[in-house]
């Protein structure tokens, strides 16, 4: 089966001025969630813009840099704070709230990554499931969202090192998993996920 390249056919179905929205850091143990809104100039797209997925780290680098140049982006956060207080699925809707709100202009639509709409967006929103391969604008998202956090992670690694963030952007590695458990719980880890609660019990007893 051949994969087909994301495009702008639903962005151009919607008539609209379209924010692609994707977050990034759902998966993690540790860290903050991020996620972008882009909106696409069509005269102006990257060239080998697709999922971040798809990309080296050194492309999405590079695709980086050249959305922020071609495009109108903003990027929101949610803190750990916030992801244990909500669950990592809220935390992850609001900060693609955070992300369309923070666009210079409100788009008329948002075409969003998933299933799941935030709620109380100021514009029309729209979900496609597996999105940052199928629209070049939820592509667009999906690097700046992936790449913004990956530094983020990279530049905690320098104060909390033996974890591998700079490796692993807080993804729960068996290298992570072991630093866990022999240097413990930092203020950056996500302490309702299963793995850092279940260390944290163990403390306590």
């Amino acid at each position: 089966m051949v994969k087909t390249l994301p495009d702008f056919t639903h962005e151009a179905a919607l008539g609209a001025r379209v924010a692609g929205v994707d977050e990034a850091g759902r998966g993690p143990l540790a860290g903050p969630v991020s996620a972008a809104a882009v909106v696409l100039d069509p005269a102006r797209i990257p060239p080998g813009l697709n999922d971040s997925k798809a990309l080296t780290a050194a492309r999405r680098e590079a695709l980086f840099e050249q959305i922020h140049a071609m495009a109108e982006v903003s990027l929101a956060w949610a803190s750990v704070e916030e992801i244990d207080a909500l669950n990592i699925r809220a935390a992850s809707l609001l900060a693609m709230r955070r992300a369309i709100e923070g666009l210079a202009r409100l788009p008329d639509a948002a075409l969003i990554d998933g299933n799941a709409c935030p709620e109380g967006l100021p514009c029309r929103s729209v979900t496609l499931v597996k999105g940052d391969a199928k629209s070049l604008s939820v592509a667009a998202a999906s690097i700046i969202a992936k790449v913004a956090r990956d530094r983020v992670m990279a530049e905690l690694a320098k104060i909390h090192p033996g974890y591998g963030w700079e490796v692993n952007a807080g993804y729960p590695t068996a290298a992570h998993r072991a630093a866990l458990l022999d240097l413990g719980v930092t203020p950056h880890h996500r302490r309702t996920f299963r793995p850092v609660h279940n260390i944290l019990l163990s403390e306590m007893k």
